[in-house]
């Protein structure tokens, strides 16, 4: 939802208040998933976030049922075509379906050009639910919501 250079524009500060957001004494409501290259170095990360309507904490829209949206999903370029993403996917979904009371679905959004990332999420399960999202407040609604409901 966010380029590179976004991104990369964002205070340290910014980072390290989403790290400590998703460590594990924070609670349930929010996780956050890095990747780490042969080296050490960062490769990539995922951020989930668990809305109930109960708690009233809604990302994107209102909240109709218990389910997590996964945010932030971004993998460095040169860690890209090595099946981190589906890594990461695979940890944040399995963490959201571990949730109790269960959850019903995992949500993300894809902006509506970015094929190569709806193509990457459809490979691993993810359908298009004909919901938008202005994600970024651009004014238009651009950001094309797909789930993964829970079988």
């Amino acid at each position: 939802m966010e380029s590179y250079e976004e991104a990369g524009a964002l205070p340290d500060s910014f980072w390290q208040e989403r790290a400590e957001g998703g460590s594990e004494d924070r609670g349930t409501w929010i996780r956050q998933f890095v990747a780490e290259a042969p080296d050490g170095s960062w490769a990539g990360t995922a951020t989930v976030l668990v809305e109930r309507p109960e708690d009233g904490r809604a990302i994107f829209g209102e909240v109709t049922e218990a389910q997590a949206t996964v945010v932030g999903v971004y993998v460095r370029p040169e860690a890209r075509g090595a099946g981190l993403v589906d890594a990461l996917l695979r940890v944040a979904v399995g963490w959201s379906w571990s949730q109790e009371p269960p959850l019903s679905r995992v949500r993300l959004f894809v902006h509506e050009e970015n094929g190569r990332a709806a193509a990457a999420y459809r490979r691993f399960g993810f359908v298009p639910t004909g919901g938008r999202a202005d994600t970024l407040k651009s004014g238009a609604p651009r950001d094309v919501e797909h789930e993964l409901r829970r079988s």
